[in-house]
């Protein structure tokens, strides 16, 4: 028997009357209304959240605004690090609850929550907290001439923005929430996280654990529910930054919602059509596991996949083969078995956002390999390779954030740089060849803000992570996220 053993702790988690997590406690919803939460792989409710009112989010706001000018305040930078490493220590104490509740409400393999989501959590926040001591300012000489007997210096310091609102997906709701976490505290703000109405089983617990790891009430905050409730939290005036991670069109309102919003700076991590390009030189069998791997963790629901394949066409026909051959042996299963390569999609509306462009790849003659929702329980459709007949194509342009990959040969260098760059995004792409000199032509050319050579989907806290275009504004991870989170104040003084 594989199924994995629901955990009493799980089991009691959700049995809970869920509120809101604010000022260091769960607190009732001022709204009666509430949302099923469905275990895509049964499609029988698990639990339930409540829906966030403004009444909720300005508390939530408020509790943070006043940690911000207190009990944050006076912890020191070696403090919020030591706090953070605890909260770390506690995710990976509690890893099995954490990921079991994100596969019950996501659908994520029960293996990619424990050692990709879990284990990725911990090793983003110990990385954020290491930051925490090494956020300085800067010391400079002023160049103007000075009056006879003045003298002038100048310095520059970096201060939290203040209150964030953290605007969570519901495809990694674990991670991305800690991501968000990390940067805030870090750097010394505070922050009103707004889950997905689909995914916030495990950041209600995370702000639980975050309490128990010393972290004082109101740093941490979580309201649940749907589009409004973030709404709600955008406008609020006590909140100076907005950190989005999601689909462009909420992006996009998001932005014009903070903009109008006394010019709230935000940062948007948004969609991506990511696109990889295969060299004639590149060994196929050497590369097929790792693109497997990259294409379809989490059934193709990851914004840094890629979903358009550009394949020379000495090595197209291979390819195709052998990947049409790989799809079809996966297992799909459901997310709590062990044995399952591949699961369900998320939820039921994207269940049917996904079989929609298999129903019109199905109507254009273009599958290659799989393409079918499976006639059983649960929100599952086969891993789907299909054919680009032409750049007009809505399936080449229009980012399906699921298991559908199209495929389409190129000839020469320019035709290829042609098709990456033939998109609205620019999040991530890919080069697979052996020939470094040629990939380092080909980088300056390719319009994406992550870009991989024989790997893709793999993200490090030490690199910077954002899109170009209209794959979003801002960069995340390394010291780039200290820009977004910090106001830069000049001084001068004379003596």
């Amino acid at each position: 028997m594989s199924e994995v053993k629901i955990l009493q702790s799980v089991q009691q988690f959700m049995a809970r009357q869920h509120g809101h997590f604010i000022d260091g406690k769960l607190v009732a919803a001022e709204l009666l209304d509430k949302v099923d939460i469905v275990n895509p792989s049964t499609e029988q409710v698990v639990t339930q959240i409540s829906i966030g009112s403004q009444q909720d989010v300005e508390s939530a706001v408020k509790s943070a605004e006043h940690a911000f000018q207190n009990a944050w305040a006076e912890t020191t930078p070696y403090e919020r690090g030591v706090k953070l490493n605890k909260l770390a220590d506690l995710i990976e104490q509690y890893g099995e609850e954490l990921a079991q509740l994100e596969t019950l409400s996501t659908g994520k393999l029960i293996n990619i929550s424990r050692h990709l989501e879990v284990a990725q959590s911990v090793i983003f926040l110990r990385y954020f907290a290491g930051w925490a001591t090494k956020i300085n300012g800067q010391t400079m000489q002023p160049s103007i001439p000075s009056m006879q007997g003045e003298k002038y210096t100048a310095f520059t310091l970096r201060q939290p923005v203040g209150v964030v609102a953290g605007i969570v997906p519901w495809n990694f709701s674990l991670m991305i929430g800690v991501w968000k976490i990390g940067s805030a505290l870090t750097t010394g703000c505070t922050i009103v996280l707004k889950p997905s109405e689909f995914a916030s089983l495990s950041l209600l617990r995370l702000a639980e654990l975050a309490i128990e790891a010393g972290i004082p009430a109101g740093v941490i905050n979580v309201v649940t529910g749907k589009g409004d409730t973030g709404q709600y939290l955008i406008e609020s005036p006590l909140v100076k930054k907005v950190s989005f991670t999601g689909s462009v069109p909420t992006g996009i309102a998001i932005g014009k919602l903070a903009m109008n919003s006394d010019l709230t700076r935000v940062s948007l991590e948004l969609g991506g059509k990511n696109a990889i390009a295969v060299l004639a030189d590149a060994n196929i069998d050497e590369i097929l596991p790792t693109l497997l791997q990259a294409t379809f963790v989490h059934q193709g629901q990851v914004c840094a996949s890629p979903e358009r394949f550009f394949v020379h066409r000495t090595k197209y026909d291979e390819l195709v083969d052998k990947l049409s051959k790989a799809l079809s042996s996966f297992k799909i299963g459901s997310a709590m078995d062990e044995r399952s390569m591949f699961g369900p999609l998320s939820n039921q509306p994207h269940f049917h956002k996904v079989k929609h462009y298999l129903d019109m790849a199905k109507a254009n003659n273009q599958i290659i390999a799989g393409g079918e929702a499976l006639d059983q329980t649960g929100y599952f459709v086969q891993p789907t390779l299909i054919s680009f007949k032409n750049t007009d194509d809505p399936l080449f342009s229009e980012e399906t954030f699921g298991p559908v990959v199209g495929i389409m040969p190129f000839e020469t260098d320019e035709e290829l740089m042609q098709l990456m760059n033939q998109s609205r995004f620019g999040l991530t792409a890919s080069i697979w060849t052996n020939d470094l000199s040629k990939a380092f032509r080909l980088i300056p050319k390719i319009e994406a803000g992550t870009l991989w050579v024989n790997m893709h989907t793999f993200l490090d806290p030490s690199v910077p992570f954002g899109g170009v275009k209209a794959s979003g504004i801002g960069r995340e991870f390394s010291d780039a996220f200290i820009e977004d989170y910090t106001e830069l104040k000049s001084v001068m003084i004379r003596y």
